[in-house]
């Protein structure tokens, strides 16, 4: 049994594996002069780094998106900022909040979502109907129940400030603040985030083997067969290598009427009624609640509506094969050996690392 995981884990290894350096030809010129390119280290097993040509990252571009993140300027009470609802202690998300309260104390109407390795996702929010970070960043600030600050508004605020004119000109070349250079920063920041780290990448790597003194526990391992097998079928949305989502649209048989219609509501389309953008499964143990609505508290809760709580409808995903069973049908020992098998994407280093932080702190 160990040595067949052993093979399975390094045959994902070798065919997944490489690395590269950022800079990339084709968007140096694109840098402002007396800018420092920004180094960004793609780690083995990654897709190729995604970085528009017409944004290129800096040190200065990447120091001032942080700062713009963590900066409660952009609300109009000056209380809430990106991290207000996107805390690096829970991987970016709200911290057990169901949904996020805007500075009026309304509720948003679905969970706040991850930020991890956001430079590989080609659409924004649960709907998609955002296609970068740089424009998904406008959305928050200007949204009523959410920063709810007019975006001249924020324009004026940055340009009365001590320091925000002298960081956008070394960042960008220029003392004119506009709308599209701070998403611009804040997306170079985001860029930065990665998350690498968990126990299933240092089996891959090979810095933890199966034989080591503190292995990955049986548990573990026999949730590793159910999620990459017809027995838990999680492998079909998100197994794909590195990012654990396939970045699609799938109606999961969460209910059967629907007060949110997901990509429909961006695309129009009746065929998309009910679908919502997969999630990614690293550090999923650090960002409950889990759905778009938040329904799920523990992963626990998940795995058994996957067991046995699917509904149908006229789009549910064809991967929820067996619906017609309710679900997997999953024993209770199934159930927790999955469970431990998610918390092997667990990246601690992620929640803590310094750059990801808050400067103001």
């Amino acid at each position: 049994m160990k040595t067949f995981y052993t093979v399975v884990f390094l045959y994902l290894l070798l065919i997944i594996s490489c690395k590269v350096d950022l800079p990339i030809d084709g968007i140096m010129e694109q840098i402002p002069e007396k800018t420092t390119p920004y180094t960004l280290n793609i780690p083995n097993g990654f897709p190729d780094a995604i970085i528009p040509n017409d944004n290129p990252m800096t040190v200065e571009g990447v120091e001032l998106g942080r700062m713009l993140f963590f900066d409660p300027i952009l609300s109009g009470d000056s209380t809430l900022s990106c991290a207000g609802c996107h805390k690096p202690q829970f991987a970016f998300s709200d911290g057990g909040n169901q949904f996020s309260k805007g500075i009026a104390g309304m509720d948003g109407a679905r969970q706040t979502p991850t930020i991890i390795n956001p430079m590989w996702l080609p659409s924004q929010f649960w709907d998609g109907r955002r296609t970068s970070l740089e424009l998904q960043a406008i959305e928050p600030v200007k949204n009523p129940i959410e920063m709810n600050l007019p975006w001249d508004e924020v324009i004026k605020r940055l340009k009365r400030h001590s320091q925000y004119n002298l960081l956008f000109t070394n960042a960008f070349g220029t003392n004119e603040i506009t709308p599209s250079l701070v998403t611009e920063a804040i997306a170079q920041f985001e860029r930065t985030l990665i998350s690498s780290n968990s126990k299933y990448d240092k089996v891959l790597r090979g810095e933890l083997f199966l034989d080591d003194p503190a292995p990955p526990m049986a548990s573990e391992l026999r949730g590793f067969d159910i999620f990459f097998t017809e027995n838990g079928d999680c492998f079909h949305c998100h197994g794909t290598p590195a990012l654990f989502t396939d970045n699609l649209f799938h109606n999961n048989g969460l209910d059967s009427i629907f007060s949110d219609l997901g990509l429909e509501s961006f695309t129009g389309d009746s065929k998309d009624r009910a679908k919502f953008k997969t999630p990614t499964l690293r550090n999923i143990e650090f960002s409950a609640p889990y759905m778009h609505d938040g329904r799920f508290n523990t992963l626990e809760e998940v795995v058994n509506f996957y067991s046995g709580g699917l509904k149908f409808s006229a789009t549910i995903d064809p991967l929820m094969k067996k619906i017609g069973q309710g679900g997997l049908q999953l024993n209770v020992q199934e159930k927790k050996d999955l469970v431990a098998f998610l918390k092997t994407f667990s990246d601690s280093s992620y929640l803590n690392n310094p750059a990801y932080l808050n400067p103001f702190k």
